[in-house]
């Protein structure tokens, strides 16, 4: 049934929904974080050297970017529900998959279509939350979602490298499979339908142009590069720790998965601090805040790099830094760019998602490809490109978003 009215309480029935959803989220999430430690095991196994490792995680962001351009329509001309949960259901598919292949390459095929269950989280189930609930409700209950999902990379390599010493690696998408089935029937009895069935169609026609239309605002590309651009250094760090922290530093599994323990655990507490600001600050004062954690990150990182220390404390507690000021600014500015255009908020939510996982992509290849050229400096270098690339883009960006509200406050 259509929601009519916003929820701007939060309590243990209206949390109910964006908590089965974040399950979900998990799941997806997990499918990556998990397989990172099992992944040198799948190049044992299939006969090839560590540099398919990171590829892993490049083709499962290239199919969460592949479908969005559909998902997130669809749901505005069908509704979010029947697209959510169907989408759950493929990726439940994808996963038993894994039991079939017997190849590399037929592997990192099948990552792909496992990555397409990223599209469905972002163009469809986010846009339902943000519709369902009023603004600053909506921030505080994104905040919370991802200090939920934030449990799948930190017990992501924690779990997998404990369960590939037990059962073989393809058991570890047996319990994404599990874990995305529960979430099915939670969504499936507490989902709200948040778009409007009965009012007027959009024809399915008018994709193409409502595309063209939003990235041609520059308002809303630049609210969107944003986001990419302060995950950039935690995507990277996922992607190539097993490589830098085992092969460069000669690490355990077990020991590269407590590594990930500070930088994850930063970003919750980031994440934390959103929520209870959120009633007390302008939206939009945290993300500004969290210039100053990056700036000193970039600098400790760079220390470490020019004191050639044999140790990643100095990188891990850069990168930490960069992770608590994502945490500060990442529900706020999801809330800004989704905002920022008066086009269906499927679409709006689909276009951001195409283009946060396509930069996500790409930047993943620049880091390896400076780390295979020039090792943990060149690590080092690309991170603070990101970092600094944020700050130029985003500071202006979000006090533009905070006059808007200030103004609209004054004619309300």
């Amino acid at each position: 049934m259509y929601a009519t009215s916003k929820i701007n309480q939060l309590n243990r029935a209206t949390l109910l929904f964006p908590f089965a959803l974040v399950l979900f989220e998990f799941a997806v999430y997990i499918a990556n974080d998990m397989a990172q430690p099992a992944m040198l095991m799948v190049t044992q196994e299939f006969g090839v050297d560590a540099s398919w490792v990171p590829l892993s995680m490049t083709a499962f962001l290239i199919g969460g970017a592949s479908l969005s351009w559909l998902t997130g329509p669809l749901s505005d001309r069908i509704g979010r529900r029947p697209v959510l949960l169907g989408g759950i259901l493929y990726f439940i598919l994808a996963c038993l998959a894994t039991y079939l292949v017997s190849s590399i390459e037929a592997f990192m095929a099948l990552r792909v279509l496992q990555g397409i269950g990223l599209c469905f989280i972002n163009a469809v189930g986010y846009a339902a939350v943000q519709e369902a609930f009023e603004e600053k409700s909506a921030v505080k209950v994104t905040a919370m979602m991802a200090n939920v999902a934030l449990i799948a990379p930190m017990a992501g390599p924690l779990a997998g490298a404990a369960l590939i010493q037990l059962a073989p690696w393809r058991s570890c998408f047996l319990f994404i499979a599990a874990v995305s089935f529960i979430s099915l029937v939670g969504l499936w009895r507490k989902m709200p339908e948040t778009v409007n069935l009965h009012s007027k169609k959009l024809p399915f026609s008018s994709i193409g142009r409502d595309y063209l239309h939003l990235f041609s605002q520059r308002r809303f590309v630049l609210s969107a590069l944003t986001i990419p651009l302060i995950s950039m250094p935690l995507i990277g760090w996922i992607a190539l720790s097993p490589v830098l922290l085992v092969n460069d530093y000669g690490m355990s599994l077990m020991e590269y998965g407590f590594w990930q323990l500070p930088i994850l655990g930063s970003l919750v507490v980031g994440n934390v601090c959103v929520i209870f600001l959120t009633d007390r600050w302008p939206l939009g004062r945290s993300a500004l805040l969290g210039i100053w954690p990056i700036l000193l990150g970039i600098l400790i990182a760079l220390f470490g790099v020019l004191v050639k220390s044999a140790s990643p404390v100095y990188l891990v507690i850069g990168i930490s830094l960069i992770a608590f000021a994502e945490g500060l600014s990442f529900a706020v500015l999801y809330r800004f760019t989704l905002m920022s255009s008066e086009i269906a908020k499927g679409s709006v939510s689909a276009g951001l998602s195409m283009l946060t996982m396509g930069c996500y992509a790409i930047g993943i290849e620049l880091m390896r490809l400076a780390y295979v050229a020039w090792g943990i400096t060149g690590f080092t270098a690309m991170l603070v490109v990101a970092a600094c690339a944020f700050i130029l883009i985003s500071q202006p960006r979000i006090r533009h978003e905070m006059a808007i509200r200030a103004d609209n406050l004054l004619i309300n």
